[in-house]
């Protein structure tokens, strides 16, 4: 396994007129965390100057042009242009979307050429990154095409998970979307990602309804009964321990997911309400099921304080510790695959 400082940390910096550029300065800022990795800001050494004179950063940087010019133990910035780029906060901006996607692009195949061990992507604004070179709703979808395997929107902190059967798709073809396929992909990406991303022996997973009170026998709605609970009783016929589905309107507030190690929600607001209520700025949202890992922060771009400086960095903090202790994770558990022995003594 690396030392934890040569672990490198690849970092897109998101739009330039949110809050990218404040909360990464303001997590490097803290020197400590050059004990935990070496961070990588795809961006330009322009940019970064501009936002260190602006927010009164102290922090140094390690302009390269090359990867292999990467200096251990210094914050990196790989220069992806060099031109000079006008910056006003908060204003949504096509052209500054498409720096943002420039970023994006050069750390992901950083990633796939292995320069960077993970990536920790800022927020980005999903209108202004639309063009004909790039017609992907956010980040998950950009990746899940570019990266090997079955990507799952995975929102974890500490003491909670939750994944997602569907993510960013309109409300009215959440149905058209929930096939037994499709549930049978997304509960496996969960469970093997808590198997080998956070070292749960055993996952207890709980998975909530589709309808109110999981359709009431019928009166509202039949998909539970027709589409869920069939699919879940094939995979708990498999070994897995897989409860549910559960009626997500008390499920929460009863405490009840405590004693489970993920939950799993049928669509995007079902699942992420309740995650951000209960950890709002601590929370990370991580892309499970694929060959490498990505984190990013819980929150968008906040135009309405960016450039302000009162922009709250611990999501993104936490965005890389998270990385970090997947990889870690990740790295344990193909070592005990590799040797049975490790596997066989390890406590359940």
């Amino acid at each position: 396994m690396k030392k934890s400082e040569n672990i490198v940390v690849g970092i897109s910096i998101g739009d330039l007129n949110g809050i990218g550029g404040e909360i990464v300065l303001k997590t490097f800022e803290d020197s400590r965390m050059l004990e935990f990795c070496t961070p990588v800001i795809f961006a330009s050494a322009k940019v970064m100057s501009f936002f260190k004179s602006h927010f009164k950063s102290e922090i140094n940087f390690n302009s390269i042009n090359h990867l292999n010019q990467l200096v251990f133990g210094k914050v990196n910035v790989f220069n992806c242009w060099n031109e000079p780029v006008n910056i006003e906060f908060g204003k949504e901006d096509i052209k500054i979307g498409s720096y943002a996607i420039k970023s994006l692009q050069a750390a992901t195949k950083a990633l796939k050429d292995n320069h960077i061990d993970v990536l920790v992507t800022a927020p980005i604004n999903k209108h202004n990154i639309q063009s004909e070179d790039f017609k992907f709703p956010g980040h998950t979808d950009y990746l899940a095409q570019q990266l090997e395997g079955e990507s799952l929107m995975f929102m974890v902190t500490d003491s909670l998970r939750v994944g997602l059967l569907t993510d960013h798709v309109p409300v009215k073809d959440i149905i058209v979307n929930l096939t037994e396929a499709l549930i049978v992909k997304k509960i496996n990406a969960v469970y093997n990602s808590l198997l080998k991303d956070f070292n749960i022996v055993r996952p207890k997973i709980a998975v909530l309804g589709i309808n109110p009170h999981t359709g009431d026998n019928g009166v509202i709605g039949n998909e539970d009964d027709t589409i869920l609970r069939p699919t879940l009783q094939k995979i708990k016929e498999e070994g897995k321990l897989v409860y549910g589905p559960y009626a997500a309107d008390s499920f929460f507030g009863s405490n009840n997911y405590k004693n489970f190690d993920a939950i799993v929600a049928t669509y995007h607001d079902q699942g992420l309400i309740p995650f951000k209520t209960l950890s709002f700025g601590q929370g990370v949202n991580f892309t499970a099921g694929l060959n490498k890992i990505r984190t990013s922060p819980d929150h968008g771009t906040a135009y309405e304080i960016a450039g302000k400086g009162e922009a709250d960095e611990n999501s993104f903090k936490e965005a890389v510790f998270a990385a970090i202790q997947i990889f870690n994770n990740r790295s344990d558990y193909e070592g005990l695959t590799l040797n049975p022995l490790k596997k066989s003594n390890q406590k359940m």
